[in-house]
């Protein structure tokens, strides 16, 4: 080949490498969004509100069982995960995270091998100031992640945050799977006010 070619396909395979790794990034960058849906109360205030705390999972009503890995079990990978990333995540946001007298207390629901019912799990805080007309959802499909922001004042809900993280059999790419729905999620909450 003259030198020509040579540089024209060098050129062709330098093009190809440089399309096939947009393409590459392109589609991890599909695989890992996560759409998030956002349900906040119609009086939420959240101005002054700039400290937080992290509620532990209340026990299962029923007889569900959880399984070794599950997200609602304390001490699970999946649940340190889970729980360091949402901590970190409203900490990346602006909020300090505190162990008692926090203006807000987050609560979080996931599922790993079923779809979820947030019935099974009873923090202690109500639905009152969403009205009537408004659909709360109870239940939501496999890998759901829900993260509630509560007045601990009035144990009301003030915000809700829904995403969905890819379920794994691998623990550790759950978890993985779970962060990245946590952070979507938070970045969807309101940034602190003065």
């Amino acid at each position: 080949m003259a030198p020509s070619c040579l540089d024209r396909a060098h050129r062709r395979a330098q093009a190809l490498v440089i399309s096939l790794l947009a393409c590459t990034v392109l589609m991890l960058g599909a695989c890992s969004s996560v759409q998030v849906r956002t349900l906040v109360a119609p009086d939420a205030n959240f101005s002054g509100r700039r400290t937080f705390s992290l509620l532990p999972p209340p026990r299962t009503r029923g007889d569900q069982r959880l399984g070794p890995n599950d997200p609602m079990l304390v001490n699970s990978i999946t649940y340190r995960r889970l729980h360091a990333a949402i901590r970190s995540a409203l900490e990346k946001r602006g909020y300090q995270y505190v162990e008692d007298g926090a203006s807000m207390q987050v609560a979080y629901y996931a599922a790993s091998k079923r779809k979820l019912d947030i019935r099974t799990y009873d923090y202690g805080y109500g639905f009152r100031r969403f009205p009537m007309q408004r659909t709360v959802a109870y239940e939501y499909q496999q890998g759901s992640v829900v993260i509630d922001v509560v007045d601990p004042a009035e144990h009301e809900l003030l915000w809700r945050g829904q995403g969905r993280a890819r379920v794994s059999t691998d623990p550790d790419e759950y978890a993985e799977q779970l962060e990245t729905a946590v952070y979507a999620i938070i970045d969807k909450f309101p940034a602190p006010t003065p």
